[in-house]
């Protein structure tokens, strides 16, 4: 029995996933972006949902979104929260629907993953570049912020600035966050996510993608920051919110 979900699960991400990621890696040299995007479109708001209903059938996969502080949004914010999977990434896109989030990623992703790399790019995502020092770095996020701010997206970081293999919180970096701000002068939304550090092992991800509750939780949200000394303040409440809601989870 196992087999063959595991099988149904293979066949399901290879027509959901597979084809258009392949588009996406065939053209994005040559089409200017604009089919990227289309494609990208499609794996958002079409596949990655159909998806998360064949792994909720085959491998009992269950998202808990909840929607307490949901209606109390502005209509447009920056999201910090704790990161765990790659995952992540489609989890917040699907949290919200109706929403068109930016993420800021390393420059890795944005190079050498299938599916993801190609959607970071066609989709201006902000890809942190490695070579050219912190000022670079700072640039590329100051016009990020910029950029999101004129086009109504919101912008998502994770401040540990890269995945939790256990799921335990790291440590906040405050630099990137503060930057955005800066540019953006956008209010803040704490949100908090759990388990899916549990399928961070690519070799037994479909062993591992069984019975989990990938958990997703707006946990407060602040006017914009006026101050460096209110940015600060901001990550520091939220990483001891998250670390209280981690635990709550876990009993």
């Amino acid at each position: 029995m196992v087999f063959i979900t595991n099988i149904a699960t293979i066949a399901a991400c290879v027509c959901l996933l597979a084809w258009p990621a392949l588009l996406n890696i065939i053209f994005y040299p040559f089409s200017s972006k604009k089919i990227c995007v289309k494609i990208s479109d499609y794996i958002v708001h079409r596949s990655a949902p159909l998806l998360f209903k064949v792994l909720k059938v085959y491998k009992h996969f269950k998202l808990s979104y909840s929607k307490e502080n949901y209606d109390k949004l502005p209509e447009q914010f920056i999201v910090i929260s704790n990161h765990q999977s790659l995952m992540d990434i489609p989890i917040f896109m699907t949290f919200f629907p109706d929403r068109d989030v930016r993420f800021v990623a390393k420059e890795e992703l944005g190079r050498h993953v299938p599916l993801i790399s190609e959607m970071l790019r066609s989709h201006d995502h902000c890809v942190i570049p490695r070579k050219g020092g912190a000022g670079k770095a700072m640039r590329t996020l100051e016009a990020f912020g910029q950029r999101v701010l004129e086009r109504n997206q919101i912008p998502i970081i994770f401040p540990e600035g890269t995945r939790s293999k256990d799921g335990e919180l790291l440590n906040f970096y405050s630099a990137g966050f503060r930057k955005i701000s800066d540019s953006s002068h956008l209010p803040v939304v704490v949100c908090c996510l759990d388990n899916g550090y549990k399928i961070n092992d690519f070799m037994h991800v479909l062993e591992n993608i069984s019975n989990i509750d990938y958990k997703v939780k707006i946990l407060k949200i602040y006017d914009a920051p006026e101050t460096k000394e209110d940015q600060v303040k901001i990550l520091e409440e939220s990483r001891e919110l998250m670390q209280k809601q981690l635990e709550v989870w876990r009993r």
